[in-house]
């Protein structure tokens, strides 16, 4: 029988100003196939959505990133846009939420910008990603082996460059949330370092 993402918990972590359709597709997929989806964020109440040139919809926030338990979790999502990652990254919590997933094997799925707050955990020397263009250097500079294609897996973290790579994005964090937990290996190491 093949796995499914059926009762699967799903944290969607954002800020304002992520790219509208990078959180509302995977939402909507991860819905689709029986998964719990949940918006976390620092906002409070309500986080709003960029599309393309201009500021667009809001949506419910269900946990406060300060109240956010990661281990409640399955998987991770990071939706991209412009602004979203660059508040994101420079949040602690964000970022220490983020960590736990790469620590402990669970899926994550990052597109477009999204990867520059999985840069601050200092947990992607060695790994194959993709991303959108412009921020390739960051991860190279972060050790990522960045690969120009539609969507990249590498053992349970899911790249791809922009909302016209959503369709293969969907389908291969669904398998990879259906999969489940990746053996963890020691050379994903983090320094504590990090300012």
């Amino acid at each position: 029988m093949a796995k499914s993402v059926q009762g699967k918990k799903v944290a969607i972590i954002t800020d304002n100003g992520f790219e509208e359709v990078e959180l509302t597709s995977p939402k909507k997929a991860l819905e689709d196939a029986g998964a719990i989806v949940q918006i976390v964020s620092p906002q409070k109440d309500k986080v709003k959505a960029w599309d393309q040139d201009h500021w667009s919809i809001e949506l419910p926030v269900d946990v406060n990133i300060s109240d956010a338990n990661p281990e409640d979790y399955d998987a991770l999502v990071v939706p991209g846009g412009v602004l979203n990652p660059d508040k994101t990254r420079t949040n602690k919590e964000c970022i220490a939420f983020a960590q736990h997933f790469l620590e402990q094997g669970k899926p994550v799925a990052a597109i477009c910008h999204g990867p520059q707050l999985l840069i601050e955990t200092g947990m992607l020397d060695g790994r194959e990603m993709t991303s959108y263009w412009s921020i390739q250097t960051d991860l190279k500079n972060a050790g990522v082996q960045w690969v120009d294609q539609e969507v990249v897996v590498d053992d349970g973290l899911v790249t791809s460059r922009s909302p016209k790579d959503l369709e293969a994005f969907n389908k291969k964090m669904l398998e990879e949330i259906a999969e489940g937990k990746h053996a963890t290996t020691g050379q994903f190491t983090h320094s504590e370092n990090r300012s």
